[in-house]
């Protein structure tokens, strides 16, 4: 069986020179998708399960870190970047390669040759492909963080939903203590309230980069609970984890990334 590849990149010129590469050093290897942004690159991995995904970070849409985050099967994620040496040193803490734009073939070939490693190794495992100490060492990257940046700034406490009714749109101020979870909804994010739904025009990586995170933790790409109001946990005959949350009806799946996060409750 071929081994499957998707690339997702935003500039269609730098995906076509990848696709172009990757044919001279794994000529085996079949592109079975090419996205323009982190969204349909999500979906692509949820409905094909690629053996390999190249990831472009900066994407509309979704990062390619938010999209890793969210990888549920095996699909191995190799990302194409412009960033510093911090950041990359944080792939290695994942265990994870990387590509530095622009892409080199002699550094291609290396990632191909190591991606093909863990192919070899992961044969025959149902495990995730996502190590379960990538969340951290994404949590960083997605917040550009270096030690330190982000103590002296105070958390959010209020959210801010735009709701219209007869007299017109008003703005409703949500303290973030009363807030079950969000969860990103197409260009919107769902801010989740015993009392119902509202939409906010803030970004989930917004959010998760300015709420308190002993107070609200991410779950999975699209989704930040709040702590407080976890109930508990169940697995299904698969292995995969749903939290329970109190006086609300639906169950939240949980990435595997972060199923060590919730393994003592």
């Amino acid at each position: 069986m071929p081994i499957r590849a998707i690339i997702a990149d935003d500039e269609p010129y730098l995906a076509r020179f990848l696709s172009d590469e990757l044919k001279k050093v794994w000529p085996e290897l079949e592109i079975v998708a090419m996205l323009g942004n982190g969204t349909d690159a999500a979906k692509s991995i949820d409905a094909l399960e690629p053996d390999v995904a190249f990831l472009d970070i900066q994407m509309p849409g979704m990062t390619g870190l938010e999209v890793a985050q969210g990888v549920e099967g095996k699909t191995l994620c190799v990302f194409v970047t412009a960033y510093d040496e911090f950041a990359l040193k944080a792939f290695d803490e994942g265990a994870l390669d990387y590509l530095l734009k622009p892409v080199n073939s002699e550094r291609l070939a290396k990632a191909v040759n190591r991606v093909k490693q863990r192919l070899d190794a992961a044969m025959g495992e149902e495990a995730s492909a996502v190590p379960a100490n990538l969340a951290a060492a994404l949590q960083k990257l997605l917040h550009g963080a270096a030690a330190g940046t982000t103590a002296a700034k105070p958390h959010l406490r209020f959210v801010r939903a735009h709701e219209r009714n007869a007299k017109g749109e008003q703005v409703l101020q949500i303290d973030v203590n009363d807030v079950l979870y969000f969860d990103a909804a197409d260009k919107y994010t769902c801010v989740v309230l015993p009392s119902g739904e509202k939409l906010l025009r803030t970004s989930v990586s917004e959010l998760e980069a300015e709420l308190d995170p002993s107070l609200f933790q991410r779950i999975h790409r699209s989704t930040l609970v709040n702590l407080k109001f976890v109930h508990a946990t169940r697995r299904d005959e698969s292995g995969r984890m749903f939290l329970k949350i109190k006086d609300h009806h639906r169950e939240l799946p949980v990435s595997r990334a972060y199923h060590e996060a919730f393994a003592r409750m």
